[in-house]
């Protein structure tokens, strides 16, 4: 059976059984997730900015598990002493807990020394025949119709923040074109300037017969439109 979580910011965990990924780990920031207790088999990166590789090196270090991230991401991690897969867009990735695929993302990425962090992408994940899209940080880009004729994922993971990425209007439109059913909105209110309106992203959302699931982070209420 699969579990997905919802961390808080961009941060996600994908459990199948006794195998979980985490994707973009930002954890600390919960204080209600307790990531030794997890699973974690494999940490995925979607790009270099502070807020996505989050605690990933910490954790690598403590379950002794690898990062998989763009070449340049991958490289700057293998630097602070930990595992890497390091990898570049396009094909399936195969792993405990299922198979992932990094697919366009259009976002700068910046590692914290300064240097280039490689490529922002988003994944794609294929966990016991669902595919969930995790978009990371992306504007609307008319990939993500490639990403339905491709994967046709049943759920989307669509960042509604705006200002560094899609706001409400455009992941609305990300959803339609991604044809997917469920949509659950991240990369939303944790700073200023990525306030969102969630009642205006549902109303949205409905117009296309898609259901948006607005889960809260571990720990906290659970709301579902």
């Amino acid at each position: 059976m699969i579990d997905l979580k919802y961390i808080g910011h961009s941060a996600f965990q994908i459990t199948n059984g006794e195998n979980a990924v985490l994707i973009d780990p930002w954890v600390d920031k919960n204080e209600n997730y307790n990531w030794r207790d997890e699973p974690i088999k494999d940490i995925l990166l979607t790009h270099a900015h502070g807020d996505h590789i989050g605690n990933c090196i910490e954790i690598a270090k403590g379950k002794d598990v690898a990062i998989t991230a763009v070449a340049e991401l991958a490289q700057w991690c293998k630097e602070q002493g930990v595992k890497t897969k390091s990898i570049n867009l396009g094909g399936w990735l195969n792993y405990s807990w299922g198979r992932a695929v990094f697919v366009p993302a259009f976002h700068s990425s910046s590692l914290p020394d300064g240097r280039y962090g490689g490529c922002a992408a988003g994944i794609v994940f294929d966990v016991e025949g669902i595919r969930i899209y995790h978009a990371g940080d992306t504007c609307l880009t008319g990939e993500m119709k490639t990403i339905k004729e491709l994967y046709t994922p049943q759920v989307a993971i669509l960042p509604i923040g705006g200002n560094y990425t899609m706001d409400v209007e455009h992941a609305a439109v990300a959803a339609k074109w991604l044809g997917v059913k469920t949509v659950i909105p991240m990369h939303y209110g944790t700073f200023p300037e990525i306030q969102a309106d969630l009642e205006q992203f549902a109303r949205l959302i409905s117009f296309n017969n898609t259901a948006c699931n607005i889960i809260n982070p571990i720990g906290t209420e659970s709301n579902q439109k």
